[in-house]
């Protein structure tokens, strides 16, 4: 008897205008089949940039995958991770019959991850503050995309927190750059009101792109209208060795069926004060402008529900 083939792996990204973003996850799913030339791997934007997904599945279909399986590469569980991906899945089950794939899980607050940031701050203070007494002084402010479902927020404000943990910065503050409060002038005025003498801006982002160029310009714009707060950026997160490696955990998990997705303030299943509506809301694909047939308009549909983001 033969063994089977190992499962495709197939890399869901959100998607970006900055064309220098959207290359930089194209080569990091070129260099995850490097890493792994015995599996077949493909990736594919929802929204924003090529290839879309569906044209990433059919790259498979047509080198003879049958299965494989699908890791978002995205830092929180909101509603690309939630609905726009799963939807888009099960319409391409429906395009290329015979297929089968498991659904991974997003790459949150993993301590891989975790030391991947403390490294971007290092950077940004010029490797001066790497013992706990250096660090005293540094407050630090974690900026995330921001969403209008409030468990992906959530679990920004969770790698905040881990941050935090035992690494010896006076403060780990939250901010979001677009549909969620605070923003990034307001985190910093939070930062400012608790005591905070330097700040360094870090960037809850995998690749450079429109939102985290925004961060920056927001954080230079605030420092130059307070010149007595030493306000320090940091980098995106970037292709590093723990990412590629992160990914093929959510790889291997979803092979073995073993998700553990946390579904306890899921929008979807529990009704949240101010969004009991979305319960049970049936998810429909995202279309993405080059899919076939997409009507041109940059909305997601959430069961009737028209969702525009503001990148």
């Amino acid at each position: 008897m033969t063994t089977p083939p190992p499962p495709a792996l197939l890399i869901a990204g959100h998607g970006t205008r900055d064309d220098a973003g959207a290359e930089a996850f194209r080569v990091f799913v070129r260099e995850l089949g490097r890493r792994r030339p015995e599996l077949p791997v493909a990736g594919g934007f929802i929204e924003l940039s090529p290839p879309p997904l569906g044209e990433a599945v059919t790259e498979l279909v047509e080198r003879g995958v049958r299965r494989f399986a699908a890791v978002p590469l995205m830092l929180v569980s909101a509603g690309h991770a939630k609905g726009d991906i799963p939807a888009a899945l099960a319409r391409e089950k429906e395009r290329h019959p015979g297929i089968t794939y498991a659904y991974g899980r997003p790459l949150g607050p993993h301590p891989a991850l975790l030391s991947v940031l403390e490294r971007r701050l290092d950077e940004a203070l010029g490797g001066a503050a790497r013992a706990p007494a250096d660090r005293a002084g540094v407050t630090v402010l974690l900026v995330g995309r921001g969403s209008t479902d409030p468990d992906a927020n959530a679990e920004v404000y969770k790698a905040a927190r881990l941050l935090w943990e035992g690494r010896g910065y006076a403060g780990v503050e939250t901010a979001f750059v677009s549909l969620a409060a605070p923003d990034v002038p307001g985190g910093l005025d939070r930062c400012a009101r608790l005591g905070a003498r330097r700040i360094v801006v870090l960037p809850y982002f995998l690749f450079t792109g429109v939102l985290p160029d925004r961060v920056r310009r927001q954080a230079g714009e605030w420092a130059a209208a307070h010149p007595d707060v030493e306000v320090l950026s940091a980098d995106v997160i970037g292709p590093e060795p723990e990412l590629l490696d992160l990914v093929m955990e959510r790889y291997e998990e979803a092979v073995r069926g073993d998700l553990r997705m946390n579904c306890d303030s899921c929008v979807y299943r529990i009704a949240l004060p101010g969004f009991e509506e979305k319960v049970g809301l049936p998810q429909q694909p995202h279309f993405h402008p080059d899919d076939e047939g997409h009507d041109g308009h940059g909305h997601h549909h959430h069961g009737g529900h028209a969702r525009s983001h503001a990148h």
